[in-house]
Parts: C-alpha cells; sequence; structure tokens
C-alpha cells in the first residue's frame, strides 16, 4: 500500500495508518522507516505499536518536507513474538510531492533603473 503526503513546501503532513488485530492475542510491532529520505518522514508517537486483541489502532506517520523533489521512504512494521505469537511484517510506501509554495517573507526593494 502507497501512503502520500501532499502540502506545501516546509508545511508538516501527517497521515494515519490504521492496523487491525483479528487475533486473540496482543500483537506488538516495532515501526522503522528506511529509504532514501527516511529523515524527512517520523514517528511522533514512538516506534513501539501494541495492538489488543480483536482491536485496531492507528499511529501517526508525520512528513515534512525540505525540498521540491519528491521524498520516498518506506514503512516497516515488524511484529515481536509476545507468548509465542508473531503477527505479519508489514510494509507502506511512503511518497511525497510539493503542490505548492508559501512565501515565508515578502521584502520590497527600490532602486533606480540606471544611473548616467
Amino acid at each position: 500500500k502507497t501512503i502520500e503526503f501532499t502540502g506545501a513546501l516546509h508545511a508538516t503532513v501527517v497521515k494515519q495508518v490504521r492496523l487491525k488485530n483479528p487475533s486473540v492475542k496482543t500483537l506488538v510491532y516495532n515501526a522503522t522507516l528506511v529509504g532514501r529520505d527516511a529523515a524527512d518522514f517520523s514517528l511522533p508517537k514512538g516506534n513501539t505499536v501494541t495492538i489488543a486483541p480483536k482491536r485496531q489502532t492507528s499511529i501517526n506517520v508525520e512528513f515534512t518536507s525540505r525540498f521540491l523533489h519528491p521524498a520516498e521512504a518506506v514503512l516497516l512494521l515488524i511484529s515481536k513474538s509476545v507468548g509465542g505469537i508473531d503477527g505479519a511484517t508489514l510494509t507502506f510506501s511512503l511518497k511525497s510531492e510539493v503542490k505548492h509554495i508559501e512565501p515565508t517573507d515578502i521584502l520590497k526593494c527600490k532602486s533606480p533603473c540606471y544611473e548616467l
């Protein structure tokens, strides 16, 4: 699955990833961001995700654009064994696109067009 982050240059975009646990045992995942632009993505609530039995939870993924080129990374969710139960490893492709640029400041300058 691909998660797309679209926004202005230097803006922070937050997306939620919903995870479900259909089993009767608690699942624990270790979340890791890897790839060329992984440093531009973050997991503000930490890298450990616990999902209670027959429940669902959401994790937030934040992206702050620093450049105009599209950023790419992968979110890996690797299961930790809890009571002999392992969940499937989950992967999500993260991609960004800068749609517009907001000026940080406007400067007005006056100067003559030419001098004799």
